[in-house]
C-alpha cells in the first residue's frame, strides 16, 4: 500500500515529556516532578456546581461560541483583572482548554510557509502546532542569563517577509519566566512596526509570585493585533475538565470560532456550567492554592541553589529550571539515571527546544513534603555524581 501518512505529521517527532512519564508509570515510589498539573482538587465550589449541573440533565450542547452568561461572568473577569473589556458576544470563545484555543489561533491565520516566530524553551505543542497548521516555526532561544525572557532584538533578527504572527508564553512554561512590562513593550513596538500578530498564551496568568504579570493586549495599540489565550487549568486546579477562552478582535476570533464549529461544537457543558456559577466565588481557594505554590517555589529553588545545581528565580507558573552541568551529564542522562537510581522523575529541558539543553524542568506542583523527599534523594544522587 502507499503510504497514507501525511509528511508533515510524520516529520513530528513524540512528545519528549510523554516517555519520562510512561517509564517512571512502571516503577514504585516514584515522586513524580515531571507532570505540569496541580496536585490540588478543584475548588468545593466549582465541585458543587458540576455535580449539581450534571443532577439537573445540563448534559446537551452548548452555543458553539459557549454559555453567553459565562462569557459575559468571562469578560467581567478579565475586565477586573486587567481593565480591558472584551465584548461577549464578538470577542470571547470558550474552548476545550488552551490546547484547542492554540490550534483555532494558529489554523485561523496561517497560510502555507508563513513563518510564526516562536520563542523557546516553549511548551512542547507551540512548534508542532504550526507546523500542523501548515505554517514555519521559527524558533530563537532565551537564556538564564536574561531571565529566560525573549529579546526585541532577537525576534527583530528572525522577522522575514513571510512572517505573520509571534508566539509567545509567559509566564513560561518550562523555566517559570516572567515578562516584564518594558520587555514587552519594547515587542509590542516591534510587532506593531513590523505589522505582526501576537498569539499569547497566558494560562498561568494567576501564578505570579512577587511580580506583576501584564497581559499582552492590555500595551497601546496591541488590543486588535493580540490573540490571548488564557484558561483555568492550572490557577483552578481544572486541568480534567477541559476548559479555556481566547480573547480578541471579533473577526479574528469569528475565524477562530468557524473551526471550532466544525471540529469541536462546543466545550464541556458541565465545565462551562460550573465555571458560571462559582468563577468568583472560587478566588479564596485560588489564592491559597497560588500562595502554596510559593512556598513550594523557594524550597526547591533554594534546594536545587544548595546542590550545587544553580537555578534562576522562576516568578511564574509552577516550574524550577535548574542547570545540571555539576553533575557531569547532559539533561537526558540525568534524568534517565535520576529515575532509576533515585525514583525521582524531571523532564529534559531539551524537550521544551534546543536552548533547554543542559538544564531539566521540575515541577513543584507537588506536596511540600514530596518535594523535601526529592531533594534528599536528589542530594545522594549529587553525591555519586557531583
Amino acid at each position: 500500500m502507499r503510504d497514507f501518512i501525511a509528511q508533515r505529521v510524520r516529520a513530528i517527532p513524540p512528545s519528549g515529556i510523554r516517555r519520562f512519564f510512561d517509564i517512571a508509570a512502571t516503577m514504585d515510589d516514584v515522586i513524580s516532578l515531571g507532570i505540569g498539573e496541580p496536585d490540588f482538587v478543584t475548588p468545593s465550589g466549582l465541585l458543587q456546581a458540576g455535580i449539581q449541573s450534571l443532577q439537573r440533565g445540563s448534559t446537551h450542547y452548548t452555543s458553539n461560541s459557549g454559555i453567553y452568561e459565562l462569557r459575559v461572568a468571562l469578560s467581567r473577569y478579565i475586565a477586573r483583572l486587567y481593565g480591558i473589556e472584551y465584548h461577549p458576544e464578538r470577542e470571547l470563545l470558550i474552548t476545550v482548554g488552551v490546547s484547542e484555543a492554540l490550534y483555532l489561533a494558529l489554523t485561523a491565520i496561517l497560510n502555507p510557509e508563513d513563518e510564526v516566530i516562536v520563542p523557546e524553551p516553549c511548551f512542547v505543542a507551540y512548534m508542532p502546532e504550526v507546523t500542523l497548521a501548515g505554517g514555519v516555526p521559527v524558533p530563537i532561544p532565551t537564556y538564564a542569563a536574561d531571565a529566560f525572557q525573549v529579546t526585541a532584538e532577537r525576534v527583530a533578527e528572525k522577522i522575514t517577509p513571510r512572517t505573520k504572527a509571534l508566539l509567545i508564553g509567559y509566564p513560561n512554561n518550562p523555566t517559570g519566566a516572567v515578562m516584564s512590562r518594558e520587555r514587552l513593550l519594547e515587542i509590542a513596538q516591534l510587532a506593531e512596526r513590523h505589522d505582526l500578530l501576537v498569539i499569547s498564551d497566558e494560562i498561568y496568568d494567576r501564578l505570579v509570585y512577587g511580580v506583576p504579570h501584564t497581559q499582552f493586549a492590555t500595551l497601546p495599540n496591541m488590543r486588535e493585533r493580540t490573540i490571548v489565550l488564557s484558561g483555568f487549568s492550572k490557577s483552578h486546579a481544572m486541568t480534567g475538565w477541559r476548559i479555556g477562552y481566547a480573547a480578541g478582535d471579533a473577526e479574528l476570533i469569528g475565524m477562530m470560532r468557524k473551526i471550532h464549529q466544525y471540529t469541536i461544537m462546543s466545550a464541556p457543558t458541565t465545565a462551562q456550567e460550573a465555571l458560571l456559577a462559582a468563577l468568583e466565588t472560587s478566588e479564596p481557594e485560588v489564592e491559597a492554592m497560588r500562595e502554596e505554590y510559593d512556598r513550594r517555589r523557594k524550597l526547591i529553588v533554594s534546594g536545587f541553589n544548595a546542590l550545587g545545581l544553580p537555578c534562576f528565580e522562576p516568578r511564574g507558573a509552577f516550574y524550577a529550571f535548574p542547570n545540571i552541568a555539576a553533575s557531569g551529564m547532559d539533561e537526558h542522562t540525568f534524568a534517565e539515571r535520576l529515575l532509576a537510581e533515585e525514583r525521582v522523575a524531571m523532564v529534559p529541558g531539551s524537550a521544551f527546544g534546543p536552548s533547554g539543553a543542559g538544564f531539566v524542568r521540575a515541577s513543584y506542583a507537588t506536596a511540600y513534603e514530596k518535594i523535601e523527599e526529592a531533594l534528599e534523594r536528589l542530594a545522594r544522587f549529587m553525591e555519586r555524581h557531583g
